[in-house]
């Protein structure tokens, strides 16, 4: 079973957990995720079975989106509810306009700060390591991109906190976290993120997932790699499937003489298997196999 399933995932468990419970329902090793989920979040994780594994390291690149509730008044050690209280003001009113507004202004490019407590690894050491053992260790920001964001809900107050919950489509590497804290940054005020479901990845959403106990029961959808390619420009040109076979490079003329254009990836199939995917050599000068399937 070369398959992909996308797994609603449940709070209290690490994406690893459902890794191995997936390992167990189907009686395989060979299991892989894309896009690692908090333990207190939940939504969408898409899980590959078998040969589908190969495909993790192109799934990766796919924009999520997310539905966050924010706290603006208090922020903690780790960002979210799990760590301890650093912060806690009492929050006064702030005109609705003036929320929108920064969260409008965070669309586009971006540089962001990891959380501490994150699995960035700095010097071979994952950050959540230093954190741990209250060691100081310098983190660059990494440019993420929001490409969409908006508060989807009422403006409540409570126990002087600001609490609403947004909408926001980012790009890979994003921490929404640190989105939240810097939220609160731009409203002069310190935040945490309360509760984080995600409701996309990539071709797949909510709608297409099943939670693992109904995975259990065989109720659930699966899906062929080329269908977690949808993004991807698509050939059956039979000089090329038969140049993949063999892990042969391919020619930029060759390319702009199939798809028009130079472009960075592709993906070779044949009726409805999943052939090769090629990609542009580093060098610029042509293409190279960067997996193919046998």
């Amino acid at each position: 079973m070369n398959k992909i399933l996308i797994v609603d995932k449940e709070k209290s468990m690490t994406s690893h957990d459902v890794v191995n419970k997936i390992r167990k329902i189907f009686k395989t090793k060979r299991v892989g995720h894309t896009g690692t989920l908090d333990p207190n979040a939940t939504g969408v994780l898409v899980v590959c079975l078998n040969e589908a594994t190969k495909l993790v390291q192109f799934l990766e690149y796919d924009q999520k989106s997310y539905i966050c509730r924010i706290c603006v008044g208090v922020s903690t050690s780790t960002e979210d509810t799990d760590g301890e209280i650093v912060d806690d003001i009492d929050m006064q009113y702030i005109e609705e306009e003036k929320i929108d507004e920064t969260l409008k202004s965070f669309i586009g490019d971006y540089e962001q700060y990891p959380p501490m407590y994150s699995a960035v690894k700095v010097n071979g050491k994952k950050l959540y390591e230093y954190a741990r053992r209250g060691e100081f260790v310098e983190v660059k920001p990494r440019n993420v991109k929001i490409l969409d964001i908006k508060r989807i809900s009422k403006i409540d107050y409570d126990n002087n906190n600001i609490i609403f919950d947004f909408i926001v489509t980012v790009s890979k590497g994003t921490y929404i976290r640190t989105l939240c804290v810097d939220i609160g940054l731009k409203l002069n005020s310190p935040a945490h993120m309360k509760e984080l479901r995600r409701i996309s990845v990539g071709n797949f959403s909510l709608v297409e997932a099943s939670k693992l106990s109904e995975i259990e029961e065989g109720k659930f959808k699966s899906f062929n790699m080329l269908e977690a390619l949808k993004g991807y420009l698509t050939t059956e040109d039979e000089e090329l499937i038969n140049k993949a076979s063999h892990g042969m490079k391919v020619s930029i003329e060759k390319i702009k003489e199939v798809f028009g254009e130079k472009i960075d990836k592709f993906v070779i199939k044949k009726d409805q298997t999943l052939i090769a995917i090629y990609e542009l050599d580093i060098s610029g000068k042509f293409y190279r196999a960067a997996r193919v399937w046998q």
